[in-house]
């Protein structure tokens, strides 16, 4: 076998756990994970016949992470997100992430058909590593009957949000339920943004006056979401998702009552499934109390430290099963829109960059994941759930060569200014952190080296899916 590159030396993280064996990269597969193959590499006159061979000595060898809740160019609180597919993704090969989801949200009239067109229109040209979409369902009667055509188009995966009413997005108790009867039907799964609107939205008109904003500021923002607005939405939905026995998917929680609920589903037997965000896993609500405390508004928004911990938690016994980063980037300029009214800020935060290190550095270095979870958590679990698995999320033959070399013990300071990242403020300024990809393999085609970007807009390949829902 003649390989295109063999990656050696190191401690390669395979479905099986860590092995020292080496790394056989064939045109955009891995066609060999087994010991020897530098050597076996040889030619009878003793040329390599690998192009290129990488000396992973002292340093670990994983798949490439999977994003799975990303919003680039996102047009949302009266603005568009500042990361687009081209700096979006560069960020995210930096990070180790070989593969992002994003939402095609239909607007106005739109069909989600409309939607996932004009998202690929945005997509196709720029994005450095593979993608796919998840649907949103913003008007159930119309998007409902499209739900068929488009698992068969390869989408499988579609979104309802609680809230968002002023932005055309807002579903029902009736549209969740439907949606998740159709996802049973289709083998398909349902996502949801779980926030309960009409006591948020009474919470918010009642801080909502010139006196508490001068007052508390930014602090408005966790003040009027407590942990019983996300708890009894993710309650409501789990219900829905008992009786219709469809698959249903939370996605960013960031309570600890979120995570009990869903240790509960699951000794019921529910078909549920929980992702968190790094942010919530080391960000607190101290932070809105900052000089820039309305930067760090994202929503559902950073909690306590008792949901951090309970989060962790909830990690290490399986209660949530995917750690991704719900990126949704503005610069100082656009959260500055808010001008003292927190019900103005652009709610996200860059994260794409910084997934993999800081549930690295935070969670295996500080004990609180062993390597071997914070691959399930960050590179195979959100494979096998989104129906990408084997084909993403694993080192072994026949996969795609999605692989990521990176120095255990090597920390890089955060610093916006150095970050393909297209903000001018990171949550994670200054912070040092281990795990950013010295290495990234995309496909077979490298697109990091020595942690700089030296991939190809367009290099990115759509990727269809049959099914999801699944570990």
């Amino acid at each position: 076998m003649a390989y295109d590159t063999i990656i050696t030396g190191g401690t390669v993280y395979t479905a099986a756990g860590p092995k020292k064996v080496d790394v056989g990269i064939k045109g955009q597969k891995i066609s060999a994970v087994r010991k020897g193959l530098v050597k076996s590499g040889k030619s009878s006159k003793g040329g390599r016949t690998a192009a290129k061979v990488i000396d992973a000595t002292g340093k670990y060898v994983i798949p490439g992470g999977l994003d799975v809740h990303v919003h680039l160019e996102l047009p949302f609180c009266g603005t568009v997100s500042s990361d687009d597919f081209d700096s979006g993704t560069k960020a995210a090969s930096r990070g180790g992430v070989t593969t992002v989801i994003d939402f095609a949200i239909p607007y106005g009239k739109e069909s989600m058909a409309d939607a996932y067109r004009n998202w690929r229109k945005k997509a196709d040209p720029k994005t450095c590593v593979d993608y796919c979409f998840h649907m949103a369902i913003t008007k159930w009667d119309k998007h409902g009957p499209e739900m068929a055509k488009m698992v068969k188009k390869g989408c499988p995966t579609f979104k309802e949000f609680m809230i968002y009413e002023s932005e055309g997005w807002q579903s029902d108790d009736r549209a969740i339920f439907g949606a998740l009867e159709n996802c049973k039907k289709l083998g398909a799964m349902l996502l949801i943004h779980a926030e309960s609107s009409r006591v948020l939205d009474e919470l918010i008109a009642r801080s909502h006056t010139k006196p508490l904003m001068k007052k508390y500021g930014a602090r408005l923002h966790g003040m009027t979401r407590p942990n019983f607005i996300e708890a009894e939405a993710i309650q409501r939905a789990v219900k829905w998702a008992e009786v219709t026995d469809g698959t249903l998917y939370i996605v960013h929680m960031s309570t600890a009552e979120g995570a009990d609920i869903i240790r509960d589903a699951h000794r019921r037997g529910v078909n549920v499934l929980a992702e968190t965000c790094a942010q919530y896993l080391v960000l607190d609500d101290s932070k809105f109390a900052l000089s820039d405390g309305h930067l760090y508004a994202c929503c559902p928004q950073i909690k306590k430290k008792a949901d951090q911990k309970r989060l962790w938690e909830g990690l290490r016994k399986d209660d949530v099963c995917v750690v991704s980063t719900d990126t949704c980037s503005f610069t100082r300029e656009q959260k500055a829109m808010w001008k003292g009214d927190w019900t103005k800020i652009p709610m996200g935060m860059p994260g794409l960059e910084t997934l993999l290190p800081i549930v690295y550095t935070h969670g295996v270095l500080k004990k609180r994941l062993t390597m071997q979870q914070f691959v399930e958590k960050c590179c195979s679990n959100p494979a096998k759930v989104m129906g990408l698995y084997p084909k993403k999320g694993v080192i072994a033959p026949g996969s795609d060569a999605d692989v990521v070399v990176f120095d255990p013990k090597k920390r890089i300071k955060v610093d916006h200014e150095k970050m393909e990242t297209n903000t001018d403020w990171n949550p994670f300024q200054g912070w040092s952190l281990a795990g950013f990809a010295e290495t990234t393999f995309c496909r077979g085609r490298k697109i990091v080296d020595d942690y700089k970007f030296c991939g190809k807009n367009g290099w990115g390949k759509w990727l269809p899916r049959k099914s999801a829902g699944k570990l």
